[in-house]
């Protein structure tokens, strides 16, 4: 029935319709008044809901804003979980982006051929190659949404061996697969199928031999298009080994090669750029052949006479992929790079003996998710890294090495003289391994050293950051490699953090920022330490930060821990065998505990608040990696250290990715078990970090 207003009484909306009594009053000017010129009740007046945009936590956080939107995106180079804490209402948009790229394959060995690139999918567009029209963003109530980053393919060692394939990453309904693995000569030459398939290798005895397929899953079903395949060797039968194809990147194949012939590898297939972490955002993915940041590129393939094939597209180690290695001269290849699904490089016999042969490890995936904030950001005063903003100061995050790089004009010029406050983080220690000993164990690795200060420097400048690469696992009798070195260039004298050592697998464990554990039978030493001893309360370091030793080995025990920034690691424990653990890392200042970002690896939670901690259990890095454990009946290998130490491996287990260091934490990797076989593999360091902050 249509709307009749009263003729007496109370205003229309809170009136009887048949009134008496006191319900009297208002009448017709109410009427008049109230429903025409205020439009008054549930009909007229409904109040308009205010515009509320969406909040999130995880990850590292980046804010920015291109073309007049503002955005936050959340940057995750290991597992953790987006939660949404606030859903969107009103006209505010309630959709997400995403990019979502999986694990790179590692390469074949042995004149191997180039690791393929991790899947990549994404709703925001990324010129060239699969996927170049951009898929439908999602919509995200609150809540938690679980992402998972998938590891690289490990390095290979064993001859012949062709190439491993990464990991998946997923978030939500998005799944983007790992890459296949590269062909190795003298074991079948063709590649592996994958997200992006793996490069072939010279394999005389079959010429010519097939590059793995692109757009397949862990089963080798067909995907979503996610990469394309790896490059062939072609050519008759005849002398082989010489030089062998790249992987396929997400945007385009790899580079075939003829067979045969004593010449370089072929290229990785070039990877895709995707923005979606800030158009001016260096601290994620890689360069490429054009501005902006550039993920999922294939690896180099190895070469015979010359050098390898370039990872990630002709011309350069673009978009992650790893440089091949080659036989004359002798070069090993290089890693994919950490955070950006690069398949890794092919070797030749007649790498450097710590690396004979060995098929180099793809670059583990990210997960990037982005929504727009709708406010105004903080006043950033320079580029570089993921940017924003917490409790009156601009955060600068390098997950990946990049620039720093003051404004020089305008209303946001970097001031003189600017208090800035940093933390610099290597990259941790791989485990050491110990090959077919039933009775022992090896050592984790050691963290990075930390550093953590402030100093105060005037523009205009353009700073060099390097963040280290956390040292690979191993295989064999061997220690692990150390990490590498992270470093900032700052006007007042550069600051260093060494990366950690490698875990014992021989005699003596590697030194470091923190030192390996040592192995445990025929005891070896704990590796020394560059840093200095942790104070227990949390500021300034001295120069050469802070580090520990790893823990001592002993006969009938397990490996020793590696050290952690805030603690040494434990000795192996005998008769039971069991390893030692890692090392304590040490919680970031308060500077860096933006309550929406989760920067670092979970840590204890009773932590005594007086030294500078807080009891959220989060930001905690340089954690050492647990010793190898090699008894029954232990169910598990030993702990790393908080702050993302691997733990160690376990004779009853497969390996798994958790022994490895937490990415962007610089913690060691877990020790390797004795025995059997897949589990004398080792954790791989975790990547380094670099943090600078200074007033908005």
């Amino acid at each position: 029935m249509g709307y009749i207003g009263r003729r007496i009484g109370k205003s229309q909306d809170t009136g009887n319709s048949n009134p008496t009594g006191s319900d009297v009053g208002g009448g017709l000017l109410d009427l008049f008044t109230n429903g025409y010129f205020q439009r008054q009740g549930n009909i007229y007046n409904a109040p308009g809901i205010a515009d509320v945009y969406m909040n999130a936590t995880g990850g590292v956080i980046s804010e920015y804003t291109d073309g007049g939107t503002v955005y936050r995106a959340h940057v995750f180079t290991s597992s953790g979980s987006l939660v949404v804490t606030q859903g969107a209402k009103g006209v505010a948009p309630s959709d997400v982006d995403f990019l979502v790229v999986g694990g790179g394959g590692s390469a074949g060995n042995n004149y191997g051929g180039g690791g393929g690139a991790g899947g990549f999918r994404s709703s925001v567009v990324a010129p060239g190659g699969p996927g170049a029209t951009p898929e439908s963003a999602l919509t995200l109530t609150t809540g938690t949404y679980p992402v998972v980053v998938g590891g690289g393919g490990a390095k290979t060692t064993t001859t012949p061996d062709r190439g491993e394939r990464g990991g998946d990453s997923t978030f939500s309904t998005i799944t983007s697969y790992g890459g296949g693995g590269g062909g190795t000569a003298s074991g079948g030459g063709s590649g592996n199928n994958g997200a992006s398939g793996g490069g072939a290798a010279d394999y005389a005895p079959t010429r010519p031999n097939a590059g793995g397929t692109g757009n397949r899953d862990s089963s080798n079903n067909p995907t979503p298009t996610q990469g394309y395949d790896g490059g062939a060797v072609t050519g008759t039968t005849g002398p082989g080994g010489h030089e062998s194809a790249g992987g396929g990147g997400a945007g385009g194949a790899g580079v075939s090669v003829v067979g045969g012939n004593p010449g370089a590898g072929g290229a990785g297939g070039l990877g895709k750029l995707c923005n979606i972490a800030g158009p001016d955002n260096n601290g994620v993915g890689a360069p490429g052949p054009t501005a902006g940041r550039w993920f999922a590129g294939g690896g180099g393939g190895s070469g015979y006479e010359d050098v390898g094939g370039p990872g990630g597209g002709p011309g350069g180690p673009y978009a992650g992929g790893g440089q091949g290695g080659s036989y004359a001269p002798n070069s090993n290849g290089s890693n994919g790079t950490a955070g950006t699904g690069g398949g890794g490089g092919g070797s030749s016999p007649g790498g450097s003996p710590a690396n004979y042969d060995a098929g180099m490890q793809g670059g583990s995936g990210v997960v990037i998710v982005r929504y727009v904030i709708g406010t105004t950001t903080g006043t950033a005063r320079a580029t570089g890294g993921s940017i924003s903003f917490y409790n009156g100061k601009t955060i600068h995050a390098f997950t990946s090495s990049g620039t720093f790089t003051s404004i020089n004009s305008g209303p946001n010029a970097w001031q003189a003289s600017t208090s800035v406050e940093y933390v610099v983080v290597g990259g941790g220690g791989g485990g050491g391994t110990i090959v077919g000993n039933f009775n022992s164990a090896a050592g984790g690795g050691g963290a990075a050293a930390y550093h953590t200060g402030t100093t105060p420097f005037s523009g205009p400048f353009s700073l060099t950051v390097l963040v280290g690469g956390g040292s690979e696992g191993s295989i064999g009798d061997r220690n692990a490699v150390p990490g590498s070195d992270s470093s900032v260039n700052f006007p007042g004298g550069t600051i260093t953090s060494d990366g950690g050592g490698g875990g014992g697998g021989e005699a003596v464990a590697n030194p470091g920022g923190s030192a390996g554990g040592a192995r445990a039978e025929n005891p070896g030493s704990p590796g020394s330490t560059t840093g200095a001893t942790y104070p227990g309360t949390i500021g300034a370091t001295p120069p050469a930060g802070w580090g520990h030793t790893g823990g001592a080995g002993s006969n009938n025990g397990g490996g020793a821990g590696g050290g952690g920034a805030g603690g040494v690691g434990g000795d192996s424990t005998p008769p039971s065998g069991e390893g030692g653990v890692g090392g304590i890392g040490i919680q970031l200042p308060a500077t860096f505990r933006d309550p929406a970002s989760t920067v670092g690896a979970p840590g204890p939670t009773s932590a005594p608040i007086p030294n500078g901690y807080d009891q959220s259990g989060k930001y905690w890095v340089a954690g050492g990696g647990g010793g190898g454990t090699d008894t029954p009946p232990t169910s598990s290998g030993a702990s790393g250290g908080a702050g993302g130490g691997g733990s160690g491996g376990y004779n009853a287990l497969p390996p798994t990715s958790h022994i490895n260091g937490v990415e962007n934490t610089g913690s060691g990797g877990g020790g390797g078990a004795g025995s059997p076989a897949p589990n004398e593999i080792s954790g791989a360091g975790g990547s380094g970090i670099v943090l600078i902050a200074y007033p908005s």
